[in-house]
């Protein structure tokens, strides 16, 4: 039973660890935008990926990103960098089997399912609601996991003899 709990730990662990590689990504293509001609970039992007141009939902991504200044994309390549080193903190301290690790998760998956639920809530996608039903699992899993655990190893449990 303790190598399927140990497998699940590595899983969730490389869940957050695939989660902290795409913001890194994700905030070093912002970097790399920075002071270039952002409505051009993304013209690029609607042409490369085949989207229609006259679409709605293109049209307002296009005026969005267009509208973007270099310091909101410091912003949120430095946003994305900090959530990647949470990931990252909770991924190693899970890879690891430590308790820190798992209340770490528990604490901040915990703590941003408010946030997903309201992104539902405002956007609506399958996507959205895979990962809030995935997150609620972890947070569940490891709560259960943190409640019936042994002591950590190198820790003797105390005795009542």
């Amino acid at each position: 039973m303790k190598s399927s709990h140990d497998l699940l730990l590595r899983l969730i662990a490389v869940f957050k660890f695939l989660k902290a590689a795409l913001l890194i990504a994700l905030s070093v293509g912002a970097f790399r935008l920075l002071h270039k001609d952002m409505a051009e970039i993304a013209e690029h992007w609607v042409l490369a990926l085949r989207l229609s141009p006259g679409n709605r939902s293109v049209e307002a991504a296009l005026a969005k990103i267009s509208m973007l200044n270099p310091e909101q994309i410091k912003k949120l390549g430095l946003g994305g960098l900090f959530y990647a080193a949470l990931f990252l903190c909770e991924g190693t301290g899970l890879w690891l089997r430590k308790r820190w690790g798992e209340w770490l998760t528990v604490i901040i998956t915990g703590t941003l399912i408010p946030v997903e639920i309201y992104e539902i809530y405002r956007h609506p996608t399958w996507l959205r609601v895979g990962v809030l039903i995935l997150n609620v699992g972890i947070v569940g899993y490891l709560i259960y996991r943190i409640r019936v655990k042994e002591p950590p190893s190198g820790v003797k449990a105390l005795s009542s003899s």
